[in-house]
């Protein structure tokens, strides 16, 4: 106030708000024993100052009450607020132009590059290929999404002009008009995939081209979204991470200072629901379920729920999604807020205020760049077998019946094989015996919950075991790859055109209205496949049938196309693998030691498999080992895998840079002498030191007791000597 009138700047009122309504207060005390690890009985933990109840959203009536004699405050706050205007506006679309040849449109260029693809991929026999292109060509044109789809093929080329290793997850897959252009490897044509799964004109939503980059390249891919649009225009989109019902008991009841016995007792009653069936809430709990009833009756059991519920999905902390990128047409604070990234790097870009959600429904552009790390490997590996063999191995060219792939996996040797490493993936393609990259597409749809039940049905009918049955004769056409079992929302939606009338893109407004489970959308779609079905002459049963077998399937059966991509991803790790076991595992090893979290194990279980496959991992040596792991030829046709130096617990890659670039600028070090004279006294660090000597990095020098009891003396000689050449001083170094 005193500065207000010293200054003549007019006073505003504002109150502390950190919750709505003041009930809210014992909430908020929670929430913060939550966040701070404490609980309510200790009298010591951190808590809001004053009185607690009080930083609550005011109404006007409470704010003048409490400043009588500065109604002025109380006005301008007020004022303020009125000269905020802040309109969002939604179903537009804000997309980036893409660069196009002058005087053509973004319709014209993208059916040019597209029909020269198709003639290189199809040739003369390229008259279905030619029908499809041309109506996905028009329903782009309808849509309007030319622009999008040039901005994904540009980054699709630049990640293929660098060496990038990428893939389509996801109904993308699906579209011809993206394998004409290069963008996927995976022919529409040949896995009859579903385009209106991707995109059609009757709901008219932004497509989703998500794409997985090598995990060590993704930030690269980042960086050059933000160099080509702008890096005011370009961020990556937050996440928050909330409470669900059972975190919310479980971290209710530690604040509230319950035993853990009790908390998880009723944690435990909160069913667990598969994510196609919604989220499970506390609300939801206590309607179905009868045990948490009762044991809501005791009071205090009924705090602890009363509470959870009120904190049941507030936001805990806010992080970087994964994958989430948004590129905007213009600077992105016009669209919405933006924050600086948390890690304080201001090269790094910042971060959206808005989750995924709401920043596709302000028609923004997103799209998921995500790091996997299969693809990685899957580069690694191609480097190590053409330089191990001179090969060059085409990844997107290798043939899909490779007996001694398919004899590999039929044994059930999936270790470092993407999407079939689990025990139970490992037990399930040992008894399919898959032949063929179908047969891994139908496994990697079925092995979910929901699908898993059917996976024995495909299995014996593919073998012969059981007869193959169709829930109706007419369906054998569409079933009949998957052995009668309804494996994708592919065949989801065939099943509607063929049955009921439905075109492919009103099929999939039902799967989506299925999927979601919202009653209203499907109480009428039930109406609408029954009176289709019957106008094609199907009995009321019949229909009710199929309807009642296909309306859980729309929401657990997988996308055909996003299967087949990492059938494909999954047959590619395989065949290197069976193929090229020393290359592969040492891709394998590399990647795992390049990881902090989980390295360990990692390697530990790749070291135990390459034992298993009679691969030799040889100990690390100055000598012969490179940073990491790599492949090393003992004796003709006998490669081994030496253990990296970088690998080794506490060996920095620095201090290991610093060993090779002395090795390497001269002969081999002749003795531990010579290593302690050769290399630069800045990388000889102790603990370092001593983790390689027992590791064996030195036995070809030295054993490594005589080396441990003097490792202090040989240290500080060579900093010594070092020194003293520096200065150019000379100097008796006898270390030893």
């Amino acid at each position: 106030v005193k500065l207000a009138r010293e200054t003549g700047l007019p006073l505003v009122a504002t109150n502390d708000v950190h919750y709505v309504r003041q009930e809210d207060e014992p909430f908020q005390d929670i929430l913060l024993c939550i966040g701070t690890n404490s609980s309510v009985l200790d009298e010591k933990r951190l808590r809001m100052a004053g009185e607690s109840d009080s930083y609550y959203l005011k109404s006007d009536t409470e704010m003048r009450a409490l400043f009588p004699e500065l109604p002025e405050a109380c006005d301008n706050t007020w004022r303020i607020a009125e000269m905020c205007d802040l309109s969002l506006e939604f179903g537009r679309l804000h997309l980036p132009t893409a660069e196009v040849p002058g005087g053509t449109s973004a319709e014209e260029h993208l059916a040019a590059l597209c029909r020269d693809g198709l003639a290189r991929l199809y040739g003369d026999g390229a008259e279905e290929a030619r029908v499809r292109l041309n109506y996905e060509l028009d329903v782009v044109r309808q849509t309007g999404f030319a622009d999008y789809i040039l901005v994904v093929n540009d980054f699709a080329q630049h990640a293929r002009s660098r060496g990038i290793r990428m893939a389509i997850r996801g109904s993308a897959a699906a579209s011809i008009i993206l394998y004409c252009l290069g963008v996927t490897e995976i022919d529409p044509l040949e896995h009859k995939l579903v385009f209106e799964r991707f995109l059609n004109v009757e709901r008219r939503e932004m497509p989703d081209v998500d794409i997985d980059f090598a995990e060590d390249r993704r930030d690269e891919m980042i960086r050059y979204a933000a160099e080509k649009y702008g890096h005011d225009r370009v961020a990556q989109i937050i996440t928050f991470g909330t409470l669900g019902a059972k975190a919310s008991i479980r971290d209710v009841g530690r604040a509230l200072g319950m035993t853990y016995a009790d908390v998880d007792r009723v944690a435990r009653l909160v069913p667990t629901m598969p994510p196609s069936f919604g989220v499970m809430t506390i609300e939801k709990a206590l309607e179905e379920g009868p045990e948490l009833r009762e044991v809501y009756e005791d009071a205090q059991i009924r705090k602890l729920i009363d509470t959870a519920r009120a904190l049941e999905g507030v936001a805990r902390h806010a992080s970087t999604h994964a994958a989430g990128v948004v590129i905007a047409p213009e600077p992105l604070v016009n669209f919405l807020p933006l924050q600086r990234p948390a890690s304080g790097d201001e090269q790094a870009l910042p971060t959206t205020q808005y989750a995924m959600n709401d920043v596709a429904e302000l028609g923004l552009l997103k799209m998921d760049f995500l790091g996997l790390t299969n693809l990685t490997i899957l580069g690694l590996a191609v480097e190590v077998i053409r330089d191990a063999r001179g090969v060059e191995v085409d990844l997107s060219k290798l043939p899909d019946g490779d007996p001694k792939t398919y004899e590999m996996l039929s044994a059930g040797d999936t270790f470092g094989v993407f999407q079939l490493e689990s025990g139970g993936m490992r037990r399930a393609v040992q008894e399919l015996r898959p032949t063929s990259i179908k047969d891994l597409a139908a496994l990697v749809a079925l092995y979910r919950p929901g699908p898993m039940q059917h996976i024995y049905t495909y299995i014996h009918a593919k073998h012969g075991l059981e007869e193959i049955a169709y829930p109706h004769p007419d369906l054998a056409d569409i079933l009949d790859e998957t052995y009668g079992v309804i494996v994708y929302q592919d065949q989801v939606l065939h099943i509607a055109q063929k049955f009921a009338g439905y075109t492919l893109g009103q099929a999939d407004i039902m799967r989506k209205a299925m999927g979601k489970k919202k009653r209203e959308m499907m109480s009428g779609e039930q109406r609408r496949f029954l009176e289709g079905a019957a106008a094609r002459g199907y009995s009321p049963e019949a229909a009710q049938t199929i309807y009642n077998l296909i309306e859980p399937f729309a929401g657990y059966a997988f996308n055909k196309a996003h299967a087949v991509s990492y059938a494909t991803l999954a047959y590619q790790t395989a065949y290197l693998k069976a193929n090229y076991p020393e290359e592969y595992m040492t891709a394998v090893l590399i990647m795992a030691g390049n990881h902090p979290a989980g390295a360990v194990q990692r390697v530990a279980e790749a070291y135990a498999e390459c034992r298993h496959r009679g691969i030799e991992i040889l100990p690390p040596d100055v000598n012969r080992s490179g940073v990491t792991f790599r492949l090393e030829a003992q004796a003709e046709d006998h490669p081994v895998i030496r253990f990296g130096l970088a690998n080794i617990k506490n060996v920095g890659e620095g201090a290991v840079e610093g060993i090779i670039e002395a090795r390497d600028s001269g002969t081999r070090f002749a003795s531990v002498d010579d290593f302690f004279a050769r290399v630069n006294h800045r990388h000889l660090n102790k603990r370092a030191l001593e983790s390689m000597t027992k590791a064996g990095a030195f036995d070809s020098l030295c054993s490594r007791n005589a080396l441990l009891v003097s490792l202090d003396r040989a240290i500080a000689a060579a900093q010594r000597s070092q020194r003293q050449r520096e200065a150019g001083q000379g100097s008796l170094f006898d270390m030893l």
